[in-house]
């Protein structure tokens, strides 16, 4: 251990002195001339190198801090360990300021500008602006380009400020919060310093209390509980809504003197790291006699930043700080998702792309042999006067389009409290073919109740919980616990010792608030059993981290027992242990309960272990194995020495402490009895599985449960249908075995799949893709055994083998690695927490909302989105098509035929409005989609945006834009004298034109969509006097004007509609087709 460092000193800069004073000097004094400064030229240059080097300076810092909240160096500290003192609050380590905020105000605008530029479409559309500078390029007016491209920049950079500036005022609010800190109290008026969150630092001892949020990662040194406990809450940091105990460390607890908590003790701490269930470090009192204590520090003394205090009053000292706490370092700045419409829209803009280069090339050729001298000037006049067809609102419409169909999503009353946490894929919920599902929580309700009791050779349940309520008052508290000690027991004997140990193995603590008593657990399967006992006249009534008290209730006599060791329940040991000393009897006793795979090696050989087990799962239970083990004072005293020597190990801490258990206390442990414990289906889970299996969608199961349990939940669930068979597959290691089996089910695809955690490992490790491309063929597949790493294991090799939208459900914390590897990941609030909600892409409260956000929102998410994207393409291409057929007409020249305001008015003000109302059109009503789930199929094939429909877009613009512009050259020509009429007559029929396209696309009419084609209609009329400069007004005031106009439309739009009449009579589509009946 290194010694204390000395308190350090801070040096001020004595900033008064830098300027030197004004001195008086003899008038006699010759003066040198003023040297003369920089010419002006040169400073301007200075001043913008160094405004430069200011900006990409702070770029690089803000790039830089976001990859260390991203990825937080785990080695920042100096070494393994970090020695903290009270005594010398440090400045090494990282400032305790809370920073969630994208950008600052000299990075905002250079990192916008990079986020949106590295897109290779935006960065052609800046260069296209940027081209008019050249005077050789530059086609009509420069606003012309610019005002566009600004106009989705603006909009972009107003959301982007609005979240920014909402995310820096969440953080100053947590910045703020002043914290009394001890250790830096003033000398003279021994005032307490209130410190503000932000400049907190390591080795800081702060006064908390209750329903504050602890600003810091800190070790809990007193508590004004009587017993040194303290609740914390954990669901902004975990999910998890049971209040955490914690206990403060035995040293200090009792100290009543400031001074010795500040002076006389220090911390060795672990490196920071993720894990915020596993914490290794010491605690050293330092005595004047040179005597030092310590003792080892846990998890279970530790008081994570970002909870919350939930009782009483704490004092802890902080050993982490800002991106070192637990809190940072598992928050990491969200990847942005991207859908596959938008995937798909990308490919078709390169089609586009290609086809303005093409274009530009062609009519560059088409001048004629030789080529002029600059044609490769042309050539890039052409590419801007066609910049159109590539339209630069494409990507803000349809990222304005998901905020839409998000607010619609969160408003929508039938599935309440629906939150979207990532607003980029609401079009995926249309397109998904594959459903994960977690078991627990998210088909079953989480809600627990105790069913069976089994003891080998009798089970009670139901009614017959009343016989084990009689034994329990006769023998505990009539009779005494004499009996307990003979070898030869009766069932009533048993049947006391299995209820005793259920009411004292767990890690249940019983809190009252408002006169009311409640339990506090991390597992409801515990509170189910704790309840149990209450049934049966136990009640847990007081319990700390020395004591735990069961209260008899028909006769309020009391059981008293001392804690001496808990062994909490974790997922890699999957059971949990408890070390009671009964103080009327004086015996130790350890018990210990957890799931039949791990405890079938740990209590002693039975006969019906393994068939009961099976049985009660079969009838859908949850199970758990109960086991004993008396231990004598040598045995105990053996073990607690080397648990001790273990627990204060800096190095493989819990492997170790694991270790001595196993030796000392898991060997010939008695089994006493099984529980059985029911988890009911959550409402309509039938009628939604019947509904996704109809739509097409693939269901598997994913679950950490038994096989039998899993199963027996799947047929109740209706994942396995009526009659079908299911193939199991368990504890699969040998080769041929393996094949054999999947050889079974290529011969028999109706089958349902059975499997266990143990054979996927194998078949993943060795048959990978064998294995999962006949899974994927298979109409549902129940995977059991499943660890958090193999569901997203299994999410992420359907993705990669399919290429198809793969949805993940989940409630629990052991479902946020599948939900995160999803592509549509959902996540259900539930019983232990919502660390699955705060994870997920949408977050729901129950599965069968699952259904309506998949088939109603997620098909009109898909529906609308592809619909806009590709009327966006079709605005963009019919005016490049206009373009061409005028720039043939001038003899292949790169000459423009709308300039100005009438190109920024037509790609926002005339005709935007009227085509994002698109976004709230629909194609059939909410109630037919329940009534016809197959709809669905057809969302997942992508006929709503495919190649054929993107062709047939094109067909229409082609036709619709040569028609429009060969129309107004017949009545006006391309002269010069007739440009303007030509012109007049042209763009009028134009935004007519797409008016009216908008209308013939609209499936179902609302307000909203009326009232924007009439108020574009009315701008753009309206907007014609200030128009002189290009439109011929002499012309509009002309009945030729309007007849000409008629003419142009109707030889436009006539054929669109009627081809679309036709096909609705003779080729309706299935929507049209449910819709009619």
């Amino acid at each position: 251990m290194s010694d204390l460092n000395p308190q350090g000193t801070v040096e001020h800069d004595d900033e008064g002195d830098s300027h030197p004073l004004m001195a008086q000097h003899d008038s006699s004094m010759t003066l040198d001339p003023l040297p003369r400064g920089p010419p002006p030229r040169r400073r301007f240059w200075d001043r913008t190198l160094g405004l430069f080097r200011t900006i990409k300076e702070e770029v690089s810092r803000e790039m830089s801090d976001r990859s260390l909240r991203n990825n937080p160096d785990p080695d920042s500290d100096l070494g393994s360990e970090r020695y903290v003192s009270p005594r010398n609050t440090s400045k090494k380590f990282p400032s305790n300021a809370i920073s969630n905020a994208k950008y600052n105000p000299i990075t905002f605008i250079p990192l916008i500008l990079y986020e949106q530029f590295k897109f290779f479409f935006n960065l052609y559309f800046l260069l296209v602006a940027l081209s008019q500078i050249i005077p050789q390029l530059r086609i009509g007016y420069l606003s012309s380009y610019i005002v566009p491209l600004a106009f989705v920049l603006t909009v972009t950079m107003m959301k982007e400020a609005g979240d920014d500036i909402a995310r820096r005022k969440r953080d100053s609010e947590q910045n703020n919060e002043r914290y009394e800190v001890l250790n830096r109290q003033s000398p003279i008026t021994q005032d307490v310093a209130m410190v503000q969150s932000k400049n907190l630092k390591v080795g800081d001892l702060v006064r908390l209390h209750k329903d504050r949020r602890i600003p810091a990662d800190m070790i809990l040194l007193q508590s004004s509980d009587a017993n040194g406990e303290a609740f914390i809450k954990t669901d902004q940091l975990d999910g998890e809504t049971d209040w955490k105990l914690r206990v403060a460390c035995s040293l200090t607890d009792a100290i009543t003197d400031i001074s010795k908590l500040v002076n006389n003790i220090s911390l060795i701490v672990d490196k920071p790291t993720k894990s915020i269930h596993k914490f290794d470090g010491k605690l050293i009192y330092h005595q004047s006699s040179g005597n030092n204590k310590t003792i080892p520090l846990t998890v279970d003394q530790t008081l994570w930043a970002n909870t919350v205090l939930a009782s009483g009053t704490a004092i802890g000292v902080v050993v982490y700080t800002g991106v070192e706490t637990r809190q940072s370092m598992n928050t990491t700045m969200s990847g942005v998702k991207t859908g596959l419409l938008e995937l798909e829209i990308n490919s078709l803009s390169k089609i586009l792309c290609i086809t303005v280069f093409l274009l530009s090339v062609i009519l560059v050729l088409a001048h004629g042999f030789p080529l002029k001298k600059t044609w490769y000037i042309d050539i890039l006049r052409f590419l801007i006067l066609f910049s159109t067809i590539i339209p630069v609102s494409l990507r803000v419409n349809l990222d304005l389009a998901k905020s839409v169909y998000a607010s619609h999503i969160q408003k929508d009353r039938e599935i309440p409290n629906t939150i979207v946490r990532t607003s980029t894929i609401p079009e995926d919920l249309g397109r998904v073919e594959y459903l994960l599902s977690d078991k627990t929580g998210t088909l079953t309700q989480n809600d627990m109740e105790m069913k069976k009791l089994h003891l080998g050779s009798i089970c009670y349940a139901g009614d017959t919980f009343d016989i084990v309520a009689d034994y329990v008052s006769k023998l505990l508290f009539n009779e005494g616990l004499g009996g307990f000690g003979s070898k030869r027991k009766d069932m009533s004997t048993k049947v006391c010792e299995l209820a005793l140990v259920l009411a004292l193995c767990h890690n249940v603590t019983p809190t009252e608030e408002d006169g009311e008593l409640t339990y506090q657990a991390a597992s409801p399967d515990e509170i189910a059993i704790v309840r149990f006992c209450e049934q049966v006249g136990l009640r847990l009534f007081k319990r700390d981290r020395n004591n735990i008290s069961l209260l008899h209730l028909a006769t309020g006599k009391e059981l008293n027992f001392e804690i001496l060791y808990n062994f909490p329940f974790n997922s890699d040991t999957k059971r949990m242990g408890i070390i009671v000393k009964d103080l009327e009897r004086d015996e130790i006793t350890f018990m210990e309960k957890g799931a039949d795979t791990v405890m079938a090696n740990i209590v002693m050989a039975t006969e019906w272990l393994d068939e009961e087990i099976s049985n009660m799962a079969r009838e859908g239970l949850r199970t758990l194995v109960i086991g004993r083990k008396r231990l004598n004072a040598g045995l105990y005293q053996l073990f607690s020495k080397d648990y001790e020597e273990a627990s204060l190990l800096m190095t493989s801490r819990d492997a170790q402490m694991q270790r001595v258990v196993s030796k000392y206390l898991e060997t010939d442990v008695e089994l006493l009895g099984i529980t059985g414990v029911e988890d009911k289906l959550q409402k309509d889970v039938k009628t939604s599985i019947e509904l996704l299996r109809n739509a097409g969608i693939k269901i598997w199961m994913l679950t950490g449960d038994k096989v039998e349990t899993a199963k027996c939940v799947a047929i109740s669930a209706k994942l396995v249908a009526r009659g079908q068979y299911v193939h199991q597959i368990t504890k699969v290691h040998i080769a041929d075995t393996a094949m054999s089996q999947l050889d079974y089910l290529v011969n028999n695809f109706n089958s349902c799949l059975l499997i266990d955690g143990e054979s996927i490992a194998f078949y993943m490790k060795h048959f990978r893709r064998e294995f999962m491309e006949i899974a994927l063929r298979l109409p549902a597949v129940i995977a059991c055994r499943c660890t958090p790493q193999q569901k997203a294991d299994i999410a992420l090799a359907i993705k990669e083998l399919t290429g198809k939208r793969v949805c993940c459900i989940g409630d629990g914390g052991n479902d946020v690695s599948m939900i995160q590897c999803a592509d549509v990941g959902v996540g259900i609030v539930g019983k232990e927490g919502k660390q699955a909600s705060l994870s997920a892409d949408f977050s729901i409260d129950q599965f069968h909302f699952l259904s309506k956000l998949l088939l109603w929102h997620g098909r009109n998410s898909y529906k609308r989105s592809a619909k806009l994207g590709q009327f966006i393409i079709h605005r963009g291409l019919i005016i490049s098509v206009a373009q061409a057929i005028y720039s043939i007409s001038s003899k292949f020249e790169p000459l423009a035929l709308y300039k100005g305001w009438l190109m920024v008015g037509y790609s926002t003000l005339y005709t935007m409005a009227p085509v994002f109302s698109l976004t709230l059109d629909r194609d059939i009503d909410e109630r037919l989609t329940k009534m016809y789930p197959e709809l669905y199929k057809e969302l997942t094939l992508g006929k709503s945006l495919s190649y054929k429909t993107f062709f047939m877009w094109v067909a229409i613009s082609l036709y619709q834009g040569a028609i429009i512009q060969s129309l107004a050259q017949i009545f006006h020509t391309v002269a010069p004298e007739k440009f303007l009429p030509m012109v007049t007559l042209s763009f009028g029929a134009l935004i007519y034109n797409e008016l009216i396209m908008v209308g013939l696309t609209i499936n179902t009419w609302n307000k909203t969509m009326v009232t924007t084609i009439v108020v574009t209609l009315m701008i753009y009329i309206g907007s014609i006097p200030f128009l002189p400069d290009y439109l011929d007004l002499d012309y509009i005031t002309d009945f030729s004007y309007y007849w000409q106009t008629v003419v142009v439309l109707a030889v436009s739009l006539f054929p669109v509609w009627l081809t679309q009449t036709v096909n609705r009579k003779l080729r309706p589509p299935t929507y049209a087709k449910v819709q009619q009946d």
